[in-house]
């Protein structure tokens, strides 16, 4: 049930390509999102799925069924958009049951599952509310539990918590993925937020200018991004461009002239791919990796130092974020609060810090990236 294919899909709007060449298999079941930036394309892939768009170029699937030609009301799909779509002049039970009346469903059956619905939603004390009678997330409940009463194969979401406070869209995330893990179907769920995405998905395909730059697990995405515009969209990091001067059997020693006297920063070779002598490479260093401190490290053997001066301080409550000046390189580090020592002084502006990260912290972006050191600054 549920299984997603898209194949070799293109969106034309007159000359402009929303969507360029897609192909991608959705498990059954996944809890699957498209994440990037405004206009990059992710959208029209879901309204694709839904009905609401036709592909100029190519097919959709879902269990081996060719919906591409299918009108949205055929297909086994339902939507929850970002302002849920509810009726206002409906009570929330008459929302919830609006899609059982419409196949005539018996009114003993439609009873039933809305009721049945509405304590999975833990609204069924508001059933006899009228929309703007309740809050955003609630509203989304209601939203979530008209589109699944429906009992679709796939469960369309297109930015549905962007309306809602911080501390309300965590909680709906949390709601959402309970939900999710109750009805066991294909969440599709398109967002422009890294931090929702990383949190909610079991994989996520990161689009840009209508084309998948990658797809893969949170974790997989976070710490082995296979291009600069992946490490750089999900979270923070610092990337840095060298040159490989040495190979050994644990370890890759890469020279970078950002740096103060060419100073070479080594990295684990196991955790990442195949490098040669001589090959230009950008790597991937994230900054909440990186320690600062006033002392150097007391083991050496498998740490990379680096010495520069703190240029900015943020404090941002979990956290304090340093950007440190090493040679011509802007280095940003996060230093988490864990626990506060009376008896030591805060690092200050314009103070000299060593910087230490663990040589399995750095990662290889195997790609050509011509601006790297005007994304760092």
């Amino acid at each position: 049930m549920g299984e997603i294919k898209i194949s070799n899909v293109t969106k034309k709007f007159d000359d402009f390509v929303a969507v360029d060449n897609v192909s991608l298999t959705i498990e059954n079941g996944a809890l699957f999102s498209f994440l990037g930036p405004s206009g990059c394309g992710k959208t029209t892939i879901l309204r694709m799925i839904a009905g609401f768009e036709t592909p100029t170029e190519g097919r959709i699937f879902i269990e081996n069924q060719d919906i591409t030609d299918l009108p949205p009301y055929k297909r086994p799909v339902n939507t929850i958009f970002q302002n849920y779509s509810l009726f206002p002049h409906m009570t929330i039970f008459e929302n919830i049951a609006f899609g059982l009346k419409l196949k005539k469903t018996p009114k003993h059956i439609i009873t039933e599952k809305v009721n049945d619905i509405l304590k999975i939603v833990q609204m069924e004390i508001h059933k006899n509310k009228y929309p703007n009678q309740i809050s955003g997330g609630q509203k989304q409940r209601i939203a979530i539990a008209r589109a699944l009463i429906n009992e679709p194969k796939v469960l369309l979401l297109d930015e549905p918590v962007a309306a809602l406070d911080l501390k309300l869209r965590q909680h709906m995330i949390i709601e959402l993925m309970n939900i999710h893990d109750l009805f066991g179907i294909t969440f599709i769920y398109v967002t422009h937020d890294q931090s929702e995405a990383m949190s909610l998905s079991d994989k996520i395909a990161i689009i840009n200018q209508g084309k998948i730059v990658q797809v893969g697990n949170p974790d997989d995405i976070y710490e082995r991004p296979n291009s600069v515009f992946s490490a750089y969209f999900i979270g923070d990091t610092n990337l840095i461009s060298g040159k490989v001067v040495g190979i050994e059997d644990d370890f890759i020693e890469v020279e970078t002239n950002l740096l103060k006297n060419n100073e070479k920063i080594v990295l684990d070779s196991a955790t990442n791919c195949d490098v040669e002598i001589g090959e230009d490479i950008t790597l991937s260093l994230r900054p909440e990796k990186i320690a600062v401190s006033r002392r150097a490290p007391k083991s050496q053997s498998d740490f990379n130092i680096l010495k520069g001066i703190i240029e900015d301080i943020l404090y941002l409550g979990t956290h304090t974020q340093y950007i440190i000046k090493v040679g011509s390189q802007n280095f940003k580090v996060f230093s988490q609060h864990k626990r506060v020592y009376f008896d030591d002084t805060a690092l200050d502006w314009e103070e000299e810090v060593f910087l230490f990260w663990h040589d399995t912290d750095t990662y290889v972006i195997k790609e050509t990236c011509t601006d790297t050191k005007n994304i760092n600054e």
